[in-house]
């Protein structure tokens, strides 16, 4: 036996093919792997230059987006005081129309009030004038006339001169119809008698009883003369008219119902009188 025979030979062993293989195997891997890791290395190193490159892009767009919202903005803000602007002329509106409403109220009530008091004075004034009239006709009717039959008078006068005259035409006249508008000689309204009467002695008067009440000088009912013009209601507006003949009595054409007749004044005494002569 060799004295080296135990001894290990301190050469490497040799190695199989199996064993080769799979090394090789395994530095490939480690290679390729190498490979991927600096393939994704580099992609990520080019990473930063994409994104720099897209900046601008969505800088753009962002302005974009940011004027279409200052736009809107705009647009809303425009749209608000629009509003505001149609809220204040409404309201306006309707303060201008409350205040017409309540002016126009106004009016409506004094134009009703001036009308209620226009009617009320005109049925006032037609109440005395039916009143007159139907005091007359009573006393036509109970004979406080002292007219008798044909156009003649009992009572006497003092008038002397044109007075005579007027007295001695309208105390003819008694008897005869009142007809309203007519002038003589069959028939007379009021102021037609009067005017008839006058015409006698040469004086032309007014046609109707508000103008015969101021056609003279006014005097007072304790004052009067044969051939004074009496008048009823208000000098200007008066509604009848008479001639006082003397002895406190008055010949006046009445109404329909009595025609013309001689009435004492104390029955229903006139508002006022008038001298012509």
């Amino acid at each position: 036996m060799s004295h080296t025979a135990h001894i290990r030979s301190h050469r490497k062993p040799r190695r199989s093919a199996s064993t080769i293989a799979m090394r090789t195997g395994v530095a490939g891997g480690v290679l390729s792997t190498l490979a991927v890791a600096g393939a994704s290395g580099a992609a990520h190193a080019a990473e930063p230059v994409t994104q720099t490159l897209e900046l601008p892009t969505l800088t753009a767009d962002l302005a974009a987006q940011v004027a279409q919202s200052a736009d809107v903005t705009q647009q809303a803000a425009a749209s608000y005081q629009l509003q505001a602007e149609r809220d204040a002329a409404a309201a306006k509106a309707a303060k201008q129309a409350k205040a017409d409403l309540a002016d126009a109220k106004k009016k409506a009530a004094e134009a009703k009030k001036k009308a209620e008091e226009a009617a009320r004075k005109e049925a006032a004034e037609r109440a005395s004038r039916t009143a007159e009239r139907t005091t007359l006709s009573a006393s036509a009717d109970t004979g406080s006339s002292t007219a008798t039959g044909g156009g003649t008078s009992t009572s006497t006068s003092t008038a002397t001169g044109s007075a005579a005259a007027v007295v001695s035409f309208v105390q003819a006249q008694v008897g005869k119809a009142y007809v309203s508008g007519a002038t003589g000689p069959s028939a007379y309204d009021c102021s037609g008698l009067v005017q008839a009467a006058f015409k006698q002695v040469g004086i032309s008067l007014p046609r109707v009883s508000q103008a015969q009440s101021t056609a003279g000088t006014q005097v007072g009912l304790d004052n009067l003369q044969p051939g004074d013009i009496l008048y009823w209601g208000g000098a200007g507006s008066a509604y009848h008219v008479g001639v006082y003949v003397g002895g406190g009595m008055f010949v006046g054409a009445q109404n329909s119902s009595t025609g013309v007749v001689e009435k004492p004044l104390s029955y229903d005494p006139p508002s006022g009188a008038v001298r012509v002569l």
